[in-house]
């Protein structure tokens, strides 16, 4: 299965997804936990730094016995593909497009999601074969340039994030994101909340 084929089905009915940056062990796994709970199917771990890696590590695991996959976010360099493969990670994520690791992640077997921010960005992912794309910074953007750029690139699918919480995601849903990505929001208690009563209503 190719990199988009694996997306289509892996955020299939699955609009949410929690970026867990910045907490320690512990606290990472507890936060999804917490998202699996309430129906968020898809936790992202950015791995900036070893302690990010051993709570990747740590959060896969977890997942497992829930029969969940969890997401590497910060994929920026080759070394820290090794690093998201050897964790067990799901896919790759990054803040922007660079053809080497893309190149990288998809050889080691992890679907790769690429950020955009302008047409030329779209348009260089499209050149490799890339359609699922991050949006980022979702919240600069706004929900208008995602319903904007559908226009001279149907093809593409996007993920929403930096700056989404429970306030604005249904903006971004309804402009046509397939998945909307929350990240510091979630060190809002209340935010998990409001989220999994968004799922529900979609």
């Amino acid at each position: 299965m190719d990199s988009n084929s694996w997306f289509d089905t892996a955020f299939d009915g699955r609009p949410l997804m929690a970026i867990l940056r910045g907490f320690d062990l512990r606290r990472t796994v507890e936060l999804a936990e917490r998202a699996w709970d309430v129906g968020m199917d898809w936790v992202e771990v950015p791995i900036q730094s070893a302690s990010g890696v051993e709570a990747l590590a740590a959060t896969v695991e977890a997942g497992r016995g829930r029969g969940l996959a969890v997401a590497a976010g910060t994929v920026t360099t080759r070394e820290r593909v090794r690093q998201a493969a050897g964790a067990g990670a799901a896919f790759a994520v990054a803040p922007g497009l660079d053809p080497d690791v893309a190149t990288a992640s998809l050889e080691a077997g992890l679907p790769y999601l690429p950020g955009v921010a302008t047409a030329s960005d779209i348009q260089a992912a499209d050149r490799l074969g890339l359609r699922w794309l991050k949006a980022f910074p979702a919240a600069v953007l706004g929900a208008g340039w995602i319903k904007l750029m559908h226009g001279p690139f149907p093809q593409a699918r996007f993920v929403a994030t930096g700056g989404v919480d429970a306030a604005n995601a249904r903006r971004f849903l309804d402009a046509g994101a397939r998945v909307v990505g929350v990240g510091s929001a979630l060190e809002d208690p209340s935010q998990l909340d409001r989220l999994a009563a968004l799922r529900q209503e979609r």
